[in-house]
């Protein structure tokens, strides 16, 4: 904490807003998105005034909360939406289910109308007569401040719960008479401390036990497990398989020989778990489509870790439950474990023709496409950020097939929403402004939030959009064709022609009608400092050779 700056403020009499963002500073953030609006005035002016803190002006405060937890995801800091009061909170709702859904640990500054007409349902302007409670449903919990004498309190409690296992987004509503009061500053004003459960020994003696005494012992790990790639590491090293959810990639390198990366749903992986006598679930947990909806059978010795006491519920839990922090657990793990595995010396192979099979069937569904995936490996930075929007295209190559080189290296929309991969890529441009940043859309989800694109410009995001254009929802056509007779019924959606959309934002744009362009056109895209666009006509350069129409299912 800046003491000398405490000290100063200490001394004088200054708005809520200047604290408010002085506590930003302290915290460490370096960059905060959102809409200026008549009721977060006093924050921004302050953001504005200081200059210490980046303030992105997105278009909408749906893209501002998405391109927060990107910037959190990436930075592995907190991330800082500011929105208004009422509709702008609303508009804020969709992108708040994806951070709660990510688990992002995320501050959402929003205001409030003036104390006097707060909660008196008398159609005051900019009003939402039960935003706190909305608010609650949506963020991990939610906050107001009704005194400027408890804001340090209220602010401190808010960022620890945002910063603790099991992370996730907190909202604070703060009335914009009280953003704007004059108050005497603590000294002293923050100090959150992340709380993180630490395991007991006896589940570490427990685990560490099955685990010597196993041949065939596989590892998953979630995105709660982000941070344990050392030890996690260590493990693959003494000849542990390891298995990804989509949120969990490149914890381990997806290049090791000991990994599957997130191909996680295959007959063949279903035969090796039926051998394998430890199974250990860390920070995940197992949604309904990476797991054929719960059909997915896994080894009945099996452990499940994760801070989140609630996960004790999931599904898949059976054998015993461990609560705690999943770095923790694994760095103790890996202390107790020292070199006394005892793995089957051809559980390796094993695990290497499972991928490889994997990879190889993946390949073949995609067609031409597989040669665009090569391409794009070979050319992307290897740090580069891997930003992916709901498309077809992700579903089936981008999540699992693209290699990525680090855990912070991916971003997806996790919770299944169409239209955020735009926004989150700007996130991660100012999480990451000397990196690269690769983002996947569609042509539908890119049109949902166009504004954002907007704010790229404006930001020089330094940003490839690699834009598969399928002209409509792909996935859907898919889904109607395979299950509903054909009848495409809102599916057909007017595309607009995005070379016209870029060139009135100065964005160099590259057209590939045939996969003999795609190298040359994304070589000119990276070499862009700032954004460009390269477009994949999909309808010229045609379909996948297997069709894809939803989440797998268990055949």
């Amino acid at each position: 904490m800046n003491t000398e700056r405490n000290r100063a403020l200490a001394a004088s009499t200054t708005s809520l807003g200047d604290v408010i963002v002085a506590i930003l500073e302290d915290v460490g953030v370096t960059a905060a998105f959102g809409v200026v609006s008549i009721h977060n005035m006093p924050i921004l002016d302050a953001i504005g005034r200081r200059g210490r803190i980046r303030f992105v002006p997105s278009r909408g405060e749906a893209g501002a909360v998405n391109m927060a937890d990107a910037y959190a995801r990436v930075s592995g800091s907190l991330g800082v939406a500011v929105t208004s009061t009422g509709t702008a909170a609303g508009n804020a709702a969709g992108a708040m289910v994806e951070a709660l859904t990510a688990g992002t640990p995320l501050l959402h500054l929003t205001g409030q109308i003036e104390s006097e007409h707060l909660d008196l349902n008398r159609a005051y302007i900019h009003e939402a007569p039960a935003q706190l409670q909305m608010l609650k449903a949506i963020s991990k919990s939610a906050y107001r401040i009704s005194d400027p004498a408890e804001a340090v309190t209220v602010l401190n409690r808010a960022i620890q719960e945002a910063l603790t296992p099991p992370t996730g987004p907190v909202s604070v509503e703060i009335p914009i008479d009280i953003q704007a009061a004059e108050m005497q500053v603590p000294r002293g004003m923050l100090q959150p401390k992340a709380n993180r459960v630490v395991p007991t020994a006896a589940d570490i003696e427990t685990v560490a036990t099955a685990l010597a005494n196993a041949r065939r012992p596989m590892l998953l790990l979630g995105g709660g497990a982000r941070n344990a790639g050392a030890a996690a590491s260590r493990l693959a090293d003494l000849g542990v398989g390891v298995v990804t959810s989509t949120s969990g990639r490149a914890i381990v390198r997806e290049d090791h020989p000991l990994s599957l990366g997130a191909f996680n749903l295959s007959t063949e992986l279903q035969a090796l778990y039926r051998f394998c006598d430890c199974f250990l679930m860390v920070g995940t947990r197992l949604r309904s489509n990476e797991t054929w909806t719960y059909k997915l059978t896994l080894p009945e010795r099996r452990f499940v870790v994760n801070c989140d006491r609630a996960a004790s519920q999931h599904a898949y839990v059976g054998g015993r439950f461990v609560h705690a922090d999943s770095q923790l657990f694994l760095e103790a793990l890996v202390e107790r474990m020292g070199d006394s595995l005892h793995v089957d010396p051809g559980f390796g192979a094993e695990i290497a023709a499972v991928k490889e099979h994997s990879v190889q069937r993946l390949r073949d569904d995609l067609g031409v496409y597989a040669e665009l995936v090569d391409i794009l490996q070979e050319e992307m930075p290897p740090d580069a950020i891997w930003v992916r929007d709901v498309t077809v295209s992700n579903s089936t190559w981008g999540n699992r097939l693209l290699r990525i080189s680090g855990p912070r290296n991916g971003v997806h929309a996790v919770g299944g929403g169409i239209g955020q991969g735009m926004p989150m890529a700007v996130g991660a441009a100012v999480a990451a402004p000397a990196r690269k940043v690769v983002a996947l859309c569609g042509d539908g989800g890119f049109a949902l939030n166009l504004g954002e694109f907007i704010t790229a410009a404006q930001e020089m995001a330094n940003i490839t959009l690699l834009l598969m254009n399928d002209r409509g929802y792909g996935v859907i056509r898919n889904i109607q064709d395979a299950y509903y007779g054909g009848r495409r019924l809102c599916s057909e959606i007017m595309t607009p022609e995005f070379s016209s959309i870029s060139q009135s934002v100065r964005i160099p744009h590259y057209k590939v009608t045939s996969m003999g362009q795609f190298r040359a056109n994304l070589k000119s895209a990276l070499r862009v400092d700032g954004p460009a666009v390269v477009e994949v006509d999909m309808v010229a350069v045609g379909p996948f050779r297997r069709t894809f129409a939803g989440p797998p299912v268990k055949s």
